[in-house]
């Protein structure tokens, strides 16, 4: 699959969101580029371009649905065991986060062009990486207040590694209903 496409789907974040969560470099950490912060639903990985259209159509069959109104929760470091980012927990206010997730999974699975995680689904935003031999950074408390937003675009996005962190280009997206 040389002409293969790295790919996700995710709910984009507003921009005042994407503005609070953004951090700043540090000796332990790399902060996520802001247009980067996101959250993933499902990771399809290396896929030929003729998948694209397949999941366009699963996108597109969300569009309409209740769009997912999220609080940002605790701060953690990813994966456990062997954290490799930070990250921040996020709550789902109505209870509409994990079915839309779970439809847009069984949907890629339908369409061929997705393989299910067999672990639960934990939805997050990656704001940092841990740079390679650095020391775990410490996480204080969560912030006092948490940010509340409704994530309205469901974006299935291509994902570019390069050396200084992967690029995200926006391939189709489909608006939920606010």
């Amino acid at each position: 699959m040389s002409d293969a496409v790295r790919l996700f789907v995710a709910l984009e974040l507003p921009a005042e969101v994407r503005a609070q969560l953004a951090a700043e470099d540090s000796s332990n950490t790399r902060a996520v580029p802001l247009e980067a912060l996101h959250v993933t639903l499902a990771f399809l990985g290396s896929r030929p371009p003729s998948d694209i259209d397949a999941i366009a159509r699963v996108l597109q069959a969300e569009a309409g649905t209740p769009a997912p109104r999220l609080a940002t929760a605790a701060t953690l470091l990813l994966p456990r065991g062997r954290p490799r980012v930070l990250a921040v927990a996020l709550d789902d206010l109505d209870g509409t986060l994990a079915p839309l997730q779970a439809r847009i999974s069984a949907g890629l699975a339908e369409a061929g062009v997705y393989t299910p995680e067999a672990r639960a689904f934990r939805p997050h935003v990656t704001f940092a990486r841990v740079r390679p031999r650095a020391l775990l950074p410490r996480i204080g408390p969560p912030s006092p207040e948490p940010l509340v937003f409704t994530a309205e675009r469901l974006t299935l996005f291509q994902s570019q590694l390069h050396p200084k962190g992967a690029r995200y280009t926006a391939l189709t997206s489909a608006m939920l209903a606010h």
